[in-house]
């Protein structure tokens, strides 16, 4: 009786061994646990270098029309600016991503977070528009790589349970750098000009030693790595149909961020007639509201789902347009600043994890960023485009009706995509 009861249990062990393999998503797999420390410092590094990546973007954005007065551009030429760093977003995640398939995730990011850092502040010394140009392109390839490596590496350290959460927390890096701008804007600006304000993009660099001293490698890429980089293009192209799907997701999530955010400053200072210390103000709010939504609707995935979380978002983002871009008071404007941007990226908080859980283990560190990045060269051109038909309508009309096409169209593509809800990292080896 006793031999039979644990050649039975022997079997069950065997049974619940295969159907690990066979579904990864529910069963329990054998991958060490990080410490709580090396989870903790990865998810910090992740969402730190994504703030210091974000608040040198927005200091672009709140100094637009400073920067232009001084190199003789229009709001035009220097919305160009914008769109390049969007442009070249792609090539970084490209060359940062592969290293991290290749060769894990914390060397490239440490070597990323150091590059970004010194086209930062040599920004501070641009002599003229097209050496602006230039260095923002460079920035742009920084910012590119930052994203992917540093999603990735979190999102494998942390449990399935709370990854939406996470990655809620870790997206609103991006929203905590607009708001760390604004308030840097505000209490700077007016003091020293724009030029000071992009030494303070030298931090990254410190945060590479961090990396460097604290964070682990990622277990999972260690167990599903491939051995060469015939083998990796391999995995890569076999995801073609998934990597298409992600691209025209996040050319509409990269739609709605870019086009709620990055000309809204100049709205507020040529429809409204604000000054620097009110449009800072009010875009400091709808920071504060970004970082609220991304971590509520991060959450609420964990409990409903990823698609249904960016859907509400969206939809509910849409609604919210009249109040945003066509109020008539300051008193509303203000509260559909804080509400819009709850909304964005409460849809956006989400991404991180959905991204992460929808790519197989051994393409992580290339294919949700990569296809982040290529969502961001297609959506480049909002900003300029904003820019140019305020020229012709007014800039409430040209916001509002922008919006309202993405918004729209956001909430379609994700309804339609495939889940992988809590799927578990390192089963597919």
């Amino acid at each position: 009786m006793g031999v039979d009861c644990r050649g039975r249990a022997r079997k069950s062990r065997l049974t619940i061994q295969s159907s690990a393999v066979a579904d990864p998503t529910h069963a329990v797999v054998n991958v060490a646990k990080p410490p709580a420390s090396d989870r903790n410092a990865a998810v910090f590094a992740g969402f730190l270098g994504w703030t210091l990546d974000a608040f040198d973007y927005f200091l672009v954005v709140y100094c637009l029309t400073a920067i232009g007065r001084e190199f003789h551009s229009s709001d035009a030429q220097m919305a160009l600016a914008i769109t390049v760093t969007l442009v070249f977003r792609p090539v970084g995640a490209f060359l940062f991503g592969l290293l991290a398939d290749r060769y894990g995730r914390r060397l490239p990011l440490m070597i990323d977070l150091v590059f970004y850092s010194v086209i930062e502040v040599a920004t501070a010394f641009a002599p003229g528009y097209r050496s602006f140009l230039v260095l923002r392109a460079l920035f742009g390839i920084g910012m590119g790589g930052e994203w992917g490596v540093g999603a990735s590496l979190a999102m494998e350290k942390v449990s399935p349970r709370f990854r939406g959460l996470v990655s809620g927390l870790l997206q609103q890096g991006y929203a905590l750098g607009n708001l760390l701008a604004a308030l840097c804007y505000f209490f700077l600006f007016d003091r020293f000009g724009w030029r000071p304000l992009f030494f303070i993009g030298g931090l990254p660099a410190l945060l590479a030693i961090f990396v460097r001293m604290r964070i682990k490698e990622s277990e999972v890429w260690h167990r599903t790595r491939k051995s060469d980089w015939s083998e990796l293009r391999r995995a890569i192209f076999s995801q073609w149909k998934l990597f298409l799907y992600l691209v025209l997701l996040m050319t509409f999530m990269n739609f709605a961020s870019h086009g709620t955010q990055d000309l809204y400053p100049t709205f507020l200072q040529r429809y409204w007639h604000f000054d620097a210390s009110k449009r800072s103000i009010i875009s400091a709010i709808g920071g504060f509201g970004a970082i609220c939504g991304g971590t509520i609707f991060g959450l609420y995935s964990d409990f409903r789902g990823r698609r249904r979380s960016i859907v509400t978002a969206l939809l509910l983002a849409l609604a919210l347009i009249p109040l945003w871009a066509l109020s008539h008071t300051t008193a509303l404007l203000v509260a559909g600043a804080f509400l819009m941007q709850f909304m964005v990226q409460g849809a956006w908080g989400v991404i991180p994890a959905h991204l992460s859980e929808l790519s197989p283990d051994s393409v992580r560190g290339f294919l949700p960023g990569f296809a982040y990045q290529c969502g961001v060269l297609i959506s480049a051109s909002i900003v300029y485009l904003q820019a140019v038909f305020s020229e012709r309508f007014s800039y409430a009309v040209t916001m509002a009706l922008s919006a309202g096409v993405v918004f729209l169209g956001g909430s379609i593509v994700a309804a339609l995509g495939r889940e992988r809800h809590r799927q578990v990292f390192g089963a597919q080896h």
